[in-house]
């Protein structure tokens, strides 16, 4: 298995990087040899050599410097997602999958154009709530924490339904991307820190039947998920 962990050190806030050192924990418990790859400006990664891509948030900055670089991925991308492969994106890092971010100020940025939505960030304002989504390919609720400025307009196929806290944008209570299997959110966590079942339900599809995936270690993980549900769900009831 090969994974690759694009743009490590500029996309790097929040801790997200331990959205690959979960992934990579879990294929070491289930007896999986893997090599990590990490990446940054001016590499040339070849997509389809990896198993597992990831790219994590970053400052406003630091998006445009990678929105710069990644459109050389444009069609590797493409072939990607359509053929199965495995990428996650969190925070800010999957609103460069649209057709244009237009910043603070009002300048706008091409995007890469997968994806057919366009972000407006705010003007000096961050937008931010504890959240729990659902997926409809789960029967578990995510959890974590969403800390953002933009709002996102166009995306046909979002990842996650919003039970509480920050969709897509203001109007409505959709959340995140989904392609495939590419993962896009603003859920942070880190991710799959805060949700072993999601961390569980990526981890196969990376594995993709080649091997079984333990989940037995994950018993504190799991426990302090519920926990975290729990609580929001008493703050969700009492608001």
């Amino acid at each position: 298995m090969r994974l690759l962990h694009l743009y490590y050190d500029i996309m790097n806030l929040y801790g997200e990087y331990a959205n690959i050192s979960a992934m990579e924990r879990i294929l070491t418990q289930s007896c999986t040899e893997f090599q990590t790859d990490r990446l940054s400006i001016g590499d040339n990664a070849e997509l389809s050599e990896y198993d597992f891509v990831y790219i994590g948030s970053g400052t406003e900055k630091n998006q445009k410097v990678v929105l710069d670089d990644f459109g050389k991925y444009k069609t590797a991308l493409k072939s990607y997602v359509d053929r199965g492969g495995v990428i996650l994106m969190t925070g800010n890092s999957f609103e460069i999958l649209g057709n244009k971010i237009t910043d603070a100020n009002g300048k706008e940025f091409s995007g890469t154009g997968f994806a057919d939505f366009t972000v407006k960030e705010q003007n000096k304002t961050r937008l931010t709530s504890d959240a729990i989504f659902k997926a409809d390919f789960s029967d578990k609720e995510l959890v974590g924490f969403v800390n953002k400025c933009s709002e996102i307009y166009g995306i046909s196929t979002p990842l996650f339904d919003v039970l509480m806290g920050i969709g897509n944008n203001n109007d409505e209570k959709k959340e995140g991307i989904r392609v495939n299997n590419l993962f896009g959110t603003h859920l942070t966590g880190p991710i799959l820190i805060k949700n072993p079942y999601f961390l569980e339900y990526i981890a196969k599809l990376v594995v993709g039947g080649k091997t079984e995936i333990n989940t037995k270690y994950l018993g504190f993980e799991k426990s302090g998920y519920e926990v975290t549900l729990n609580e929001l769900n008493k703050r969700k009831a009492s608001s």
